[in-house]
């Protein structure tokens, strides 16, 4: 085998491979192997003609096709090993040159994981932070719980700060008019002064009869949630459906008891703040993993292709359209919502999908450089976990699958890669 390489950028190489007869007839022997059991040749059992009979009573078209395939697919293999390529995507293949049986030459340009310049991870550091839980989020936590176990006494009265009010709900452009997606519900529970709605909504419902209807304008806070929301005005109109007043229990030992296995108030709080201490404690982990990786990831130098980002934005597109669905939104209707074109949109994610391939580019040299590795005991007993995480049936099937079986070994590759990072950072 003869191989030239040609790099035609940094992130895309072409490789012209030559091969001779002897090559070629071990490609040969090998395809006409397979057919060995399945080719009847007069006067031999099945599996026992030799292979020169076996080609004769072959469809030599058939043979052919299927000889060219093995032939690239085999020497493309081992000419991108040979190059210590890493390929994206499909390659393109062009065949030069094809002698029947003794002689083949093809070109496959490809896109490919440009060089990767690693700085001295080992002596960036970054200092952990434990976070802390104070009293006031501990009682934030038993407030609600009460509010959850408050009784409901319907009332005949205007609305006050403390009442439930079972409200239908409906948001429209300020501007334009247009419904609002998403910015509509029916018998909602809206608890007056809990500020689990946009700032100024709440107290428009204050004073609100039951049967009353009323329309008022808010703006949605800069920093809202959905992007498309943020700093617009949008017009409501309610309906007060029901009004109730909220007789929360009392907080003691009976009403520990009731939400929990606690025999006291005490043990409650306790508890309370364990959880609220582990659910932190993990937030905080992954904040300082994911600051360790920018903070390595922009010390480094990457030739990242042009196929992987466009792959990264077109999974990210994905989501979000997923994600809109569920919220009962279309995508031309969020796009529109927005401004922008779908163009636009895209390019708008753009260096967030740079940064993120960048990233897993930097983790997998890194692995390579350490050599961290994936043992088949590690991928079973992480695949044992999923399994028992999810009793269906077609998911236990999925987990079996062989990319499903890639994807878990690259995540726990990504996990012990990470973990190696936090303990050169942390030390």
């Amino acid at each position: 085998m003869k191989i030239t390489r040609t790099d035609n950028s940094p992130t895309n190489t072409t490789l012209n491979v030559s091969l001779g007869s002897e090559e070629l007839e071990q490609i040969k022997r090998h395809v006409l192997a397979s057919h060995f059991s399945n080719v009847k040749v007069p006067g031999f059992r099945a599996g026992k003609a030799p292979a020169h009979l076996i080609e004769k009573n072959i469809n030599q078209q058939h043979l052919l096709d299927e000889f060219m395939e093995h032939a690239i697919n085999e020497y493309y293999r081992r000419a991108v090993e040979s190059e210590k390529l890493k390929p994206v995507g499909q390659p393109d293949i062009k065949l030069k040159k094809f002698v029947p049986y003794t002689e083949l030459e093809f070109e496959a340009t490809q896109d490919v994981i440009g060089k990767v310049r690693l700085p001295n991870y080992k002596t960036i550091k970054l200092a952990k932070t434990k976070p802390s839980v104070d009293a006031a989020q501990v009682n934030e936590v038993i407030k609600n719980l009460q509010a959850r176990a408050a009784e409901r006494v319907e009332v005949v009265r205007p609305a006050k700060d403390g009442d439930e009010v079972l409200i239908d709900f409906a948001g429209k452009d300020a501007k334009t008019g247009e419904p609002i997606a998403n910015a509509d519900g029916k018998d909602y529970p809206l608890v007056l002064g809990s500020n689990t709605f946009i700032p100024g909504f709440e107290d428009n419902v204050v004073g609100i009869k039951m049967g009353d209807s009323k329309e008022f304008t808010v703006t949605f806070p800069a920093d809202y949630g959905a992007a498309e929301l943020q700093n617009k005005k949008v017009t409501f109109t309610i309906t007060a459906k029901k009004i109730s007043e909220l007789a929360e229990p009392k907080l003691d030992d009976e009403f520990a008891a009731k939400v929990g296995p606690f025999k006291t108030v005490a043990e409650l709080k306790a508890d309370v703040k364990k959880q609220l201490q582990s659910e932190q404690e993990w937030q905080a982990e992954q904040s300082y993993q994911n600051e360790l990786i920018q903070k390595i990831s922009q010390k480094a130098e990457v030739d990242v292709p042009e196929s992987l980002i466009e792959d990264q934005l077109q999974r990210a597109e994905d989501e979000e359209k997923r994600n809109l669905a569920y919220r009962g939104q279309t995508w031309p209707e969020h796009l529109k919502t927005e401004g922008v074109t779908e163009e636009e949109h895209r390019e708008r994610q753009r260096p967030e999908a740079i940064e993120r391939v960048k990233a897993g580019l930097v983790l997998s040299e890194i692995s390579e450089v350490e050599g961290i590795e994936v043992s088949q005991e590690e991928i079973e007993e992480r695949i044992a976990i999923l399994k028992g995480q999810y009793q269906d049936p077609q998911m236990q099937a999925e987990l079996n699958k062989p990319e499903s079986r890639r994807d878990i070994a690259n995540r726990i590759l990504t996990e012990k890669t990470i973990a190696k990072l936090v303990d050169y950072a942390s030390k």
